[in-house]
């Protein structure tokens, strides 16, 4: 293919080698993403750090004492404002311009941003470094998904996107363990122990920025821009280019081309404002793929996570830990999280996007009010001077804790992810992923910015408001969130295609929906209908959804 340049990895590796390497440069995203976000709970506690930004002191324990909870969270949440921003940029970018160039954009973005932090000297400078930086992250998180989610197959898009989680985790557990070990640099006053970890994320990016550009475009872009015969062999070639496999790719690369001219006919014009209302859209509902995406990325956030991930020590405080103590826990209960991402690589893709929220949600949600109820009674115990139930109680809070970020990393913090990237139509696809990055900037910068507030106003309180919002979730995906494991990308129109906001009436109305297009296309006979589910065929071609003729 003489129009993809000849350094490009795809004309080197093929199938199940190709797609891992374009996830090994997706994980390298998604990796400085995590160091990103675990990054500032260790520079909040850096002596030089709290003082030059002027939000606190040291105490007479030698910890430090917040003065000013709220521009301490302000400079922490600003990141998500600025991540807010940068992805509706990525987005736009993505669509127009193709996902391996947006990469590139928010990796340069990003690259400015962390120069900018390492090097501030007030906080003024260092709210507008993190701004910068959330503007490429946010730009990066819209696009990541997407190429990964394009490029795999349907019967291992969840697979992947753990993969590439666990990684996100693996950063997280990267800043926390490296700043812990900066902290005993010389008296620990330095502003080594707080810039260094910063900078220390400048090389991934300039990594990412180097790599991707050797990579291949995603498929369905192409075909959207109508380079056709470019993504005909990338697809190929992620697929597999001989014999029944080549036949797999050409029957895919066909669904793909219908998908586009069923998008085209149902979409008159598609901003971001369009899209937020479901203006234009016709039976693709993107309004109703929109809401869904925002509010799923919303509670990711308040069912805890991000709570646990910066205020650990916190929360460790609250349970009776000493200071030296909590700093080592937090970091086991980081390593904890970052192992259990593998159970969703294995479960994400048998038993479904659905059921993983649901057992996520039950056990985080009674992990979260057991932690709570431990350690109010290892409080309790240590008023009355009870030192041996002070400590049973705070050891026994300290393990929900450790059993809450487990259970969310086999289950709620890829599914949000991978969804958005999911459920959008192709012409659309980098916008609508860029709408569930608005979530979570909304509901990490909201979490974040209330988090030491809520800490000091109601303490371990804080905690049973998270165990409400797990409970919240349940219904909340049960009623409106339709299943996507096993189903194309193309499929997913369809399932989409009711006028009903209710899952069961998406289902029914896709089943109608298959089960005519077989008829129509098939032989009409009940055993082809009946059999639809073993044969994997296009429910896409030869489907029409326009408003003015369909009669779902």
């Amino acid at each position: 293919m003489e129009k993809i340049h000849k350094l490009n990895v795809v004309h080197r590796y093929e199938k199940r080698s190709l797609l891992i390497a374009i996830n090994c440069i997706a994980g390298l995203s998604i990796l400085f993403f995590g160091y990103d976000q675990g990054m500032m709970g260790g520079v909040n506690t850096a002596y030089d750090y709290y003082t030059l930004m002027g939000f606190g002191h040291k105490g007479a324990d030698g910890e430090p004492v917040v003065d000013d909870a709220l521009l301490q969270g302000g400079i922490v949440s600003v990141y998500y404002l600025g991540t807010l921003v940068g992805c509706l940029i990525g987005g736009s970018i993505g669509d127009r311009y193709g996902r391996i160039k947006t990469i590139f954009t928010g990796a340069a973005v990003a690259n400015v941003g962390a120069c900018l932090q390492c090097s501030a000297m007030n906080h003024e400078w260092m709210i507008c470094a993190r701004l910068v930086n959330g503007w490429g992250t946010g730009i990066l998180n819209s696009i990541i998904p997407v190429w990964a989610t394009e490029t795999a197959e349907h019967t291992s898009r969840g697979q992947f996107i753990a993969i590439e989680f666990t990684l996100n985790i693996f950063g997280v557990v990267i800043a926390y363990w490296l700043e812990y070990a900066c902290s005993f640099y010389g008296d620990g006053t330095s502003s080594f122990i707080w810039r260094f970890p910063i900078a220390f994320q400048i090389p991934m990016l300039i990594g990412l920025m180097a790599g991707v550009l050797f990579f291949p475009e995603s498929p369905r872009w192409l075909v959207k821009v109508g380079r056709e015969s470019e993504g005909r062999y990338v697809l190929a070639r992620l697929r597999g280019d001989t014999g029944a496999d080549r036949e797999k790719a050409e029957a895919e690369f066909q669904d793909i081309v219908a998908s586009c001219e069923l998008e085209r006919s149902n979409f008159r014009k598609q901003s971001y404002f369009h899209m937020l209302f479901g203006i234009g859209s016709g039976k693709m509902h993107t309004g109703r793929r929109v809401q869904l995406v925002i509010w799923l990325q919303i509670m990711q956030e308040w069912v805890g996570i991000a709570g646990v991930t910066i205020y650990a020590p916190t929360i460790f405080g609250i349970a009776g830990m000493s200071p030296a103590k909590r700093q080592w826990i937090s970091g086991l209960n980081n390593i904890f999280y970052m192992f259990a991402t593998l159970i969703c690589v294995f479960t994400l893709d048998r038993i479904g996007r659905r059921w993983s929220c649901y057992w996520g949600s039950a056990g985080q949600g009674i992990a979260m009010a057991l932690a709570g109820a431990f350690s109010y009674l290892g409080q309790q115990a240590t008023n009355n001077g009870d030192a041996s139930k002070a400590s049973a109680y705070g050891n026994a809070a300290v393990s929900m804790v450790f059993i809450f970020t487990s259970i969310f990393g086999a289950t709620w913090l890829t599914v949000p992810w991978l969804y958005p990237a999911e459920i959008f139509p192709l012409e659309v696809r980098a916008k609508g992923n860029a709408w569930g990055v608005v979530g979570w900037s909304i509901g990490n910068g909201w979490l974040t910015l209330l988090c030491p507030i809520m800490f000091g106003a109601i303490g371990e309180k804080t905690l049973y408001i998270f165990a409400a919002c797990n409970a919240i979730t349940i219904p909340m995906v049960w009623a409106l969130y339709p299943e996507t494991n096993q189903r194309t990308l193309e499929e997913i129109d369809l399932l989409f295609a009711s006028d009903s906001i209710w899952n069961w009436e998406a289902e029914k109305n896709f089943k109608n929906l298959r089960d005519q297009n077989i008829y129509e296309h098939g032989n009409g006979s009940k055993e082809d209908v009946e059999s639809v589910d073993k044969r994997r065929g296009s429910v896409v071609r030869g489907t029409s959804l326009h408003v003015e003729d369909s009669k779902l």
